[in-house]
């Protein structure tokens, strides 16, 4: 028997459920489809866990230097039983409430894989979903009046290098360690790679970074990347840059890893418990039935036009399938951007330079619009004003001096073009720029919003009186 629904998603990550429930908002009968937890990759794998993690470990830091605040404590330990135990109740409670919202909103949920169907005796246009379920029973067949794929992504892997999930991982398997490695060596410096480092180094492992670009954080600001990279040196990270890491080089033999990397013509020789490959995402496009449909996919990414709609004008696709920024607040966006456009609105297609960027890592980093390269790259002649976070009365009483805001706009429009922070809180700072952006808001006018005395966002406003050279505290 087949059921009829005005959309299907095929994924229930935070672009999947989100698209799902602003189309039953909108009174249309909704169903999704999720072969594991609806939550996705983000809530299950990867945001969620790795950040409460990454908060446990900032608790840790932060209570072994507890008696530079005057609070003197005993042997502070870690229990990584007790930090996964924390980690899966913090996962379970959002699975719980993403479970309740679909339900609350009336959407149906279909556990299995979802695979397009071409023509059939169900619709004359390819987009009929075949659910077909874990064991093996017979599939379930959805008649949608649109589809949405939602499907994510996957880590990656290099070439030639397998991970076997005990001594090489990935950040699948890395989230799931029940104890530490003494030591272990990241291939990947972006985002990922550098939240793990700083996570692991908090945690008391020994971390090696392997980097293939020049820096890390490559498609951060030079400016933030280079202050990272000095901070993970001063907590006694090994950072490798300009390195490629010789696939066919990695054994394990006696409970260490070891392998080479290139660097410039030498040979680095490395050697730890663990190896960890954080080198990007792979989109989950296989198996789903595109093949099936006109829909045309480049280098592994399902192609669509600003209102993420593909060459079947009655399919979508979001979120890691399509590429671009692989962030789960913009797969939700587009997400809504999708189910706005099939219901004859007219949506604002979403702009790259107004998407916020974070890393999670000690200290954290922010970042929305231009870098100043990218800027003069592209014509501006731009003004800069860049203040450090010692300057701010509020850093200092948390501890936490470490960084800068730089905020680039241009000599000539004013106009804002980019806001970068690497510091305490830089992660929730971020989302003033980004008001900034949308508003069309420049430094003078971020300036003249009144910061309260004492917060970390008065950083904001001396940051923004720096670029015209007014800075009272900078």
């Amino acid at each position: 028997m087949a059921n009829n629904y005005d959309v299907v998603v095929l994924g229930a990550g935070p672009g999947g459920y989100v698209a799902a429930i602003r189309a039953a908002q909108m009174g249309k009968k909704v169903a999704v489809v999720e072969k594991e937890k609806v939550g996705g990759v983000c809530l299950h794998k990867g945001c969620i866990p790795s950040k409460s993690m990454l908060r446990s470990a900032e608790l840790f830091h932060q209570m072994q230097a507890s008696e530079e605040y005057g609070i003197k404590v005993g042997d502070v330990q870690l229990d990584m039983k007790l930090v996964q135990k924390r980690k899966s109740g913090v996962v379970d409670q959002l699975h719980k409430g993403v479970q309740h919202l679909l339900k609350q909103n009336g959407v149906s949920v279909y556990e299995g894989i979802g695979r397009i169907l071409g023509p059939s005796i169900f619709s004359p246009q390819p987009g009929t979903i075949a659910v077909e379920k874990k064991d093996g029973s017979e599939a379930e067949m959805l008649i949608p009046e649109n589809v949405i794929i939602a499907t994510g992504s996957r880590p990656r892997s290099l070439p030639g290098l397998e991970v076997d999930g005990q001594y090489v991982l990935n950040s699948d398997h890395a989230l799931e360690m029940k104890s530490l490695p003494k030591s272990i060596v990241i291939i990947g410096g972006g985002v990922i790679g550098i939240e793990w480092a700083s996570m692991l180094n908090d945690f008391g492992v020994e971390v090696t970074v392997v980097e293939f670009a020049d820096r890390i954080l490559p498609f951060e600001d030079e400016e933030v990347s280079k202050e990272m990279n000095r901070l993970l040196k001063k907590r006694k990270v090994t950072v490798h840059t300009k390195a490629k890491v010789l696939s066919e080089s990695v054994e394990v033999e006696g409970g260490k890893v070891r392998l080479r990397a290139d660097k410039g013509g030498d040979t680095l020789e490395l050697e730890a418990e663990r190896l960890l490959v954080s080198v990007g995402r792979v989109a989950n496009t296989e198996g789903i039935g595109l093949e099936n449909t006109a829909i045309k996919v480049d280098k592994g990414l399902v192609q669509v036009n600003e209102y993420m709609q593909t060459a079947e004008s009655h399919i979508y696709a979001i979120g890691d399938v399509v590429g671009g920024y692989q962030l789960a607040h913009v797969a939700s966006h587009e997400g809504i951007t999708a189910v706005e456009h099939m219901m004859e609105g007219d949506p604002h297609p979403l702009e790259a330079t107004m998407i916020p960027r974070c890393t999670y890592s000690r200290p954290e980093v922010g970042s929305i619009g231009l870098s100043e390269r990218e800027a003069k790259e592209q014509g501006h002649a731009v003004k800069v004003g860049k203040l450090p976070f010692r300057s701010i009365g509020k850093s200092v009483v948390y501890g936490e001096v470490d960084g800068f805001i730089k905020i680039i706009s241009d000599e000539k429009t004013h106009d804002l073009l980019g806001v970068h922070i690497i510091g305490p809180h830089a992660t929730d700072l971020i989302s003033e720029a980004g008001l900034a952006k949308v508003l069309d808001a420049t430094p003078w006018e971020i300036a003249s919003t009144l910061h309260p005395h004492p917060t970390l966002s008065e950083i904001y406003a001396e940051g923004a009186m720096k670029v015209d050279g007014k800075a009272i505290h900078g």
